[in-house]
Parts: C-alpha cells; structure tokens; sequence
C-alpha cells in the first residue's frame, strides 16, 4: 500500500541560493520500509535523503534515519543539519529561537544536540556538536602510500594526515595552501582496492593573503572525495577537520569553503569551545516543499 508523505529538499551549507548540498527528507515516516527509504534513496540519487520517525529514546525530540544510494549512515553532518531544519519548519519547536531551544536528534551514533544561534540580518544558522571519533591517530607508512596514490600527489606535498572518523571513515589530509586544494585531480579507481576498506579522504589547506582567488570569507578550502564521487559539502568531515585542526592548527573559530571546484559555495563555521566541544554549523534552506507518495 503506498502512502504520501510530506516532502522537503534542503540546501544545507549553501552562502546562496542553490550553492549548498541538496538534502531529501521525508517527514512521517515511521510506516515505510527499510526497502522502501533504500529504494527512493537510490532514486533521488542525492548525496543523502534523510527519513524523520518518531524518537525510541528518552530525550530525543525525532529520530533519522540516513540514507546514501548505496547504503545507510550512523551519522552525517549535514543530513543533520538539513533534517534539523524540516522537523523545525514543520512546526514542530519554534524556529529562530533563542539557543536554549536545542534540537536533540537520534541516529545510530546515538544522541546529537543541535543549537539555532541568531546571527546578524535576522538569520538563524544551526549547528551540531560534533560526535566522539570513531578513529584517530596517525596512519601507517602503507596507509600514507595508497591515499597519496589515490590523490595523485607526492608524499612530500602531504603536511600531515590523520584518522577523523565519526560515523564516516574519514581519512584527513592536509596540504600547505588552499591552492594545492584546488589543483587536486586524484585518481578515484584507487579508492577501492581488493581487501581493503574503500576511501574516504577529506582534504584541507589554508587560504593565504597573496592568493588572488582568496574569497575572503573563508580560513580553508576543504575537500572531499569518496570511490565514486566528490561531495559538495561535507559536515562530518568538518567535524572531524575540526576536532583535528581547531584550537592548534586553525583558530579556534574558523570558517571553512567547500565545494569550490563544483560551483558551489559552501561555507562551514567550526567553532571550539572551552568544553572542548565543536561545532558545526552553516546557513540551511528550503528549496522544494511538497509531497511525496511511496
């Protein structure tokens, strides 16, 4: 039997119209299948198509489920984000209020707060706090050779590199400047290999002042590429990127670009605070309402 649900699609990320990393996100959907969200997942064939149920754990005001047309998430940053913004538009807790109105989201890495902090013009930016690792710590010299290989860069072009898991196996790699971001063309047959876990890698290098096609709203370009595809903009990697780099590397509150080589104009504030919490947030927006049957 089908049914018809409420629909939204959310730009998550964008500075603008259409700049961002398009959400699906069907509300009310407790009744469907497993098959049933896997299949319209496949068919939106967005980076992620989200699923809000009702929470099965005290505290938690919804919960979702994620989708990629591959398979299911335990977490993604910005499926959070974007979910966070429909079940808020829906009317489910007033949206624009003040920060102590947080969002707690269930998923499989189990409980995340999200906060809507008022920013200036009338805006209001969410953000979530970044989930414990999964994986971190260097990684081994045969590691090192085979995301090298895939980025298609020399060992010496690597400043440092490091495990940012959070749900994702993120593979963090960080390059001397924002430019060496840019220029990066890398080799995505290389991010399977047989035995081996598929690639994840998250790529990050700052903006330096001399740098003509500096946009001057943005401390890094970040970038982030899996087997078959690059994301426009990507939260958990930031999360992970954040988690890394804020505080010592980067300020303890920085502003990241993404998406750039797509056309798109993410930005992601990173934001750590004394807790040693981080924060991940960015501008999100509605751009399709209506319904969909299943």
């Amino acid at each position: 039997m089908t049914r018809t649900l409420p629909f939204r699609q959310v730009d998550v990320f964008a500075s603008g119209p259409l700049l961002g990393n398009p959400l699906a996100v069907v509300h009310d959907a407790d009744g469907l299948t497993e098959e049933q969200m896997a299949a319209f997942a496949r068919w939106t064939n967005l980076s992620e198509t989200t699923f809000l149920l009702q929470p099965t754990v005290a505290g938690a005001d919804y919960r979702v489920r994620i989708f990629t047309p591959t398979g299911e998430l335990p977490f993604a940053g910005h499926p959070t984000l974007g979910s966070a913004h429909a079940w808020l538009e829906a009317g489910n807790k007033p949206f624009g209020a003040p920060t102590s109105t947080d969002v707690v989201q269930e998923c499989g890495v189990g409980l995340v707060t999200v906060r809507q902090t008022l920013v200036s013009g009338g805006g209001v930016r969410l953000a979530f706090a970044a989930p414990p690792p999964t994986r971190s710590g260097p990684l081994t010299p045969p590691q090192l050779q085979r995301v090298t290989a895939a980025l298609r860069v020399a060992p010496d072009d690597v400043v440092d590199a490091e495990w940012v898991s959070n749900g994702p196996r993120w593979v963090a790699v960080r390059l001397r400047d924002a430019a060496a971001v840019l220029a990066l063309e890398p080799d995505l047959e290389r991010f399977r290999a047989p035995g081996e876990e598929d690639l994840e890698i998250g790529v990050v290098g700052p903006w330096v002042d001399e740098d003509p096609a500096n946009p001057g709203d943005a401390d890094v370009e970040v970038r982030a590429f899996l087997p078959d595809r690059e994301d426009p903009v990507t939260g958990s990697l930031n999360a992970g990127l954040g988690r890394w780099l804020a505080g010592s590397v980067l300020p303890a509150s920085y502003v990241a670009s993404q998406g750039t080589a797509l056309r798109r104009r993410g930005r992601v504030h990173v934001d750590l605070e004394r807790d040693g919490r981080v924060w991940v947030g960015g501008s999100t927006l509605t751009t399709v309402r209506g319904s969909v049957t299943l």
